[in-house]
């Protein structure tokens, strides 16, 4: 079997991870399900492709793709935390509103291709690295590097108050916390996350999309889940783990099912089931144990 797929499936699932640890902090960590990650992964591929095809150095191409969906987090959580939009309907409006301005940023081209243009990878690539080997390198780095990041912060009293707030907001403000203020900031920091994951996928499969963001939410949450399902969530180190590993895993499975012959058209619904198997397996696992517990041999009884 050809190894290629499946190590590009690991690059990019890596380099998605940065999408899922966004998707992570709003879904688990904020309890806010947020729909803007639809729209803000493709405007970061949009702003870091328009700018390298410019003539702009792909290092700050890439980093102004963060600040732009960060931007686009801050306007959902505006609507949300200011206005009392339903943090769906917040999401779904942003959402909207992104596909238009994605095509504006993209000159009205619903596709930017990136070839023979300079990419981030190349500068690691000068160091005595192949181009597929400096990308693999450069997606382990910043992920682990993010996955660091978030969990540091989460630590920090900004960040326990953030989960704090997904986790009660009614008593934060019982405790004088800014609640909008801290959803705001959350939304901004997971759409900064998300639209640097666009701005590397871009780079990496050498094109922007406009199509490219369909589906990010629900890809989000199957990593999510799978992560959680295996490495749990006890210590917020391991659930942050868990979560990327879920990405790694999600493109794997991708990957698989591709090479087994299924169409592409698929994949939806392969998504779809293996959200589910992930949702209902801590019901079955509750159930075999009670089948255990009842069978189990209690002291003093005979065997």
């Amino acid at each position: 079997m050809n190894l290629t797929v499946f190590y590009g499936a690991i690059v990019q699932g890596l380099f998605y991870g940065l999408m899922v640890l966004g998707v992570f902090l709003t879904f688990r960590i904020l309890d806010f399900p947020d729909l803007t990650v639809d729209g803000s992964i493709t405007l970061g591929a949009a702003v870091a492709a328009s700018l390298i095809i410019s003539g702009v150095n792909p290092v700050v191409a890439t980093l102004v793709a963060p600040l732009a969906g960060a931007l686009a987090g801050i306007v959902t959580g505006t609507l949300h935390a200011r206005f009392s939009i339903p943090p769906l309907l917040a999401g779904i409006l942003s959402m909207i509103g992104l596909h238009s301005i994605n095509l504006r940023v993209m000159g009205g081209s619903p596709n930017l291709p990136l070839l023979r243009q300079p990419v981030i990878f190349e500068y690691l690539s000068k160091t005595g690295f192949s181009l597929r080997h400096s990308e693999f390198v450069f997606s382990f780095l910043i992920a682990l590097f993010f996955v660091l990041l978030l969990y540091y912060f989460l630590i920090t009293e900004t960040g326990q108050a953030l989960r704090a707030t997904g986790d009660n907001e009614i008593m934060m403000r019982s405790l004088g916390v800014n609640t909008g203020r801290m959803k705001i900031m959350g939304l901004g920091i997971s759409n900064a996350l998300v639209a640097l994951c666009g701005a590397l996928v871009a780079q990496y499969q050498g094109f922007a999309d406009i199509s490219m963001g369909i589906g990010t939410i629900v890809a989000g949450l199957a990593s999510v889940i799978v992560g959680e399902v295996l490495l749990g969530k006890a210590r917020i180190i391991v659930w942050i783990f868990a979560v990327l590993l879920g990405s790694v895993l999600y493109r794997l499975i991708i990957a698989l099912v591709l090479r087994l012959g299924f169409q592409p058209t698929d994949l939806k619904l392969f998504t779809a089931v293996i959200v589910t198997i992930a949702l209902i397996s801590p019901f079955f696992k509750s159930y075999t144990d009670k089948v255990k517990d009842k069978f189990k041999v209690k002291p003093g009884m005979k065997a």
